[in-house]
């Protein structure tokens, strides 16, 4: 079903609201040096972060392919939106193409969410993937294939808040890390019965915050984790479904 030439070398790229990750994957995804990250420049425009991705891999052993998670809503490879980046300097941008002629080589440009369910998941039953940082990312996937994307973090949640508000950086910032863990509760109990998965994945950088305990069937994911997804985007996959949410991710 998959397939990935055997030399292959990916540099994967995650682009988050503070900071900026990459590493050098082979075709398995296993992570040929550990990954090295750079905050992200203010303001956070195209040209800004393809500047901080170029410093960033300046000194990178060679690499065949690039893939990037990206918070937002992308399609083809050109952004729609990007909220916790200024949707006013990323609408439209084919962010791909303008990477594929920075970076020399072949790029894939997805939604950040998607990209880390494709590293962390087992790849059996309804797979569910969250990403507790700037924003609220998620993503679904079925026995491994990605679905069709929700906008999970835009729908209201509480008093007209969409999750973003709710939970994202700033929620924490305003109301401390007690409050927001009884968000998360009440978040990760709405999760439970409105999509009824098999697991659920939790990533991003607010997720070491989480004060109680998971159920059986949550884990805790790494960074490390989820960059591993930038291999699969890769791979020869004749699943239809994974192909067109690879096409039209969204945060």
């Amino acid at each position: 079903m998959k397939t990935t030439p055997p030399q292959l070398r990916i540099l994967s790229i995650d682009i988050g609201g503070s900071s900026v990750k990459a590493t050098i994957l082979d075709s398995k995804g296993d992570l040929t040096m550990d990954y090295q990250k750079i905050a992200t420049p203010k303001p956070a425009n195209p040209d800004n972060i393809i500047k901080a991705i170029k410093t960033l891999v300046k000194n990178y052993p060679p690499y065949d392919r690039v893939s990037v998670g990206f918070p937002g809503y992308v399609r083809n490879g050109i952004v729609k939106t990007a909220p916790n980046l200024g949707t006013d300097f990323w609408a439209d941008v084919d962010f791909r193409k303008r990477l594929t002629e920075e970076l020399g080589q072949d790029t894939q440009v997805v939604n950040d969410a998607d990209m880390q369910g494709l590293g962390v998941v087992k790849g059996k039953g309804l797979e569910m993937v969250i990403t507790l940082g700037t924003g609220f990312g998620t993503a679904l996937l079925m026995d491994g294939h990605l679905l069709p994307h929700l906008e999970v973090s835009h729908h209201p949640v509480s008093k007209g808040r969409d999750y973003d508000e709710y939970i994202g950086d700033r929620a924490l910032d305003e109301i401390g890390e007690k409050k927001w863990n009884r968000r998360i509760r009440k978040v990760f109990q709405i999760l439970k019965t409105v999509f009824n998965y098999d697991y659920l994945y939790i990533g991003g950088g607010n997720s070491d915050l989480l004060d109680f305990k998971l159920d059986k069937n949550m884990k805790i994911v790494t960074n490390a984790d989820g960059i591993k997804g930038g291999a699969r985007l890769w791979q020869e996959d004749k699943h239809p479904v994974t192909h067109v949410a690879m096409a039209t991710p969204t945060k």
